[in-house]
């Protein structure tokens, strides 16, 4: 379990120290949590191993308990999920505020329960992610649904049914989320204009394992066929593509000298694509791991991030502090979260050089980065803040790296054995 400690906690980094090295890539984060939620729609054991060990993973945890599951850890990411007894049909506020994926409790609920009481997710510091196309389509599919008192109140008295739903932009978790529901829906369920990303892809894989009829997952047209119950499965969860690209740049960074294992190269297609042109090779030297091979100047590059099968917002900030050492002008357009450039100001705190234009990004590439505290103003603006520390001159203080312990499983620990100076403090 991961201790959550009283006061202000940060990381510490001493800059210019070599890293070399075998880093192991975990489990993502971004198919744990559907996958946990999706244990919801059957009496049955599902066992799910690779789970990491984050902040968000113990807060899906504890929702799941409290609305009566039991959960077992059989051994280090393996756990296994029994729903015996239903406790609660509620997802209270505290862990909905804490983490916006718990709304991926409402559709799995709705589809066996027949209805659902579901805190309203809170504001996103990187953008407005509006709930909206979730309720509409299970209202589509015959549920009732109202928003009162900060509660998503849902009902399907006589079951959910079948029908055509056609997302208005790509959505991950309304992607997921009804997927879940339309498993044991009266009927067909096609999902138009679904989410594409390798994670939706993991979390339909584990679904037809418990007896799921579904068909075009990883394609914009999923096709569900519903049953009337889904049986126990085991299933291991694919490896974090962003933690990937994420220690991409820093094998690149430290010219190759870190080798990545476990690393899901098949997702990270485009984003090699982008590595290419500034200069950055991902080599296989195993059955799973790769370095980076560089040339010794590196080019500046334009970055627009979308939906997958393209280039991931969730690696923006990381490749920004890359580009921000690469001699040049390189530009960064955002085209997902309307506010994801809340790390340039803390880039600028090293010595980055970047201005913003709207949604775009310019970064003139700088000789060095030094030393300074900042804060991490998301979860991916932390591993940014990381990377920049490693490269920078002297020592960084980073604050708020609850952020961190959200998606990067024992980072500090992975990076010590790489031989970073990094150090955890409370103040």
């Amino acid at each position: 379990m991961i201790e959550i400690k009283e006061g202000v906690e940060f990381i510490e980094v001493e800059g210019g120290k070599e890293l070399k090295g075998t880093v192991r890539i975990s489990g993502a984060k971004n198919a744990a949590l559907p996958l946990m939620a999706a244990t919801l729609l059957t009496d049955r054991t599902v066992v799910l191993n690779n789970i990491p060990y984050l902040l968000d993973v113990f807060t899906m945890k504890s929702l799941l308990e409290h609305i009566g599951i039991e959960i077992t850890e059989e051994e280090r990411g393996k756990f296994s999920f029994c729903f015996t007894e239903v406790n609660s049909l509620e997802a209270p506020y505290e862990p909905v505020s804490k983490m916006r994926a718990s709304i991926l409790v409402l559709g799995p609920m709705v589809a066996r329960f027949r209805q659902a009481k579901v805190a309203l997710p809170g504001g996103c510091s990187i953008g407005t992610r509006p709930v909206d196309f979730h309720l509409k389509a299970l209202e589509k599919m015959g549920a009732k649904v109202k928003v009162e008192h900060g509660y998503i109140y849902a009902e399907a008295p006589n079951g959910l049914k079948g029908t055509v739903i056609e997302f208005p932009k790509k959505t991950v978790t309304g992607t997921e989320n009804i997927m879940m529901a339309a498993v044991l829906a009266d009927g067909k369920t096609v999902l138009k204009n679904a989410a594409r990303e390798p994670e939706v892809v993991d979390l339909a894989n584990m679904l037809k394992k418990m007896g799921a009829q579904i068909e075009g997952e990883g394609t914009d047209t999923v096709v569900i066929e519903g049953v009337k119950r889904l049986k126990g499965a085991e299933h291991t969860i694919i490896p974090d593509r962003i933690e990937a690209g994420t220690f991409a740049v820093l094998s690149a960074l430290f010219e190759g000298s870190i080798i990545v294992e476990n690393y899901p190269s098949h997702y990270l297609k485009y984003v090699h694509t982008v590595m290419e042109r500034i200069g950055i090779s991902m080599v296989q030297v195993g059955t799973d791991s790769f370095v980076a091979k560089r040339s010794k100047n590196l080019r500046p590059v334009r970055i627009e991030t979308k939906e997958y099968p393209y280039f991931p917002t969730d690696l923006q900030a990381q490749f920004m502090s890359l580009l921000s050492v690469v001699e040049g002008k390189s530009v960064i357009r955002e085209n997902i979260f309307e506010n994801r450039f809340m790390h340039v100001p803390e880039l600028r705190r090293l010595g980055a050089d970047i201005q913003i234009n709207g949604r775009e990004a310019v970064i003139n590439g700088v000789k060095k980065l030094t030393g300074a505290p900042v804060k991490a103003t998301d979860l991916r603006a932390s591993a940014a803040m990381v990377i920049a520390g490693l490269i920078a001159e002297g020592t960084t203080r980073i604050y708020d790296i609850y952020h961190l312990d959200r998606g990067y499983e024992n980072i500090d620990s992975k990076l010590k054995a790489l031989g970073a100076s990094v150090s955890r403090g409370i103040e």
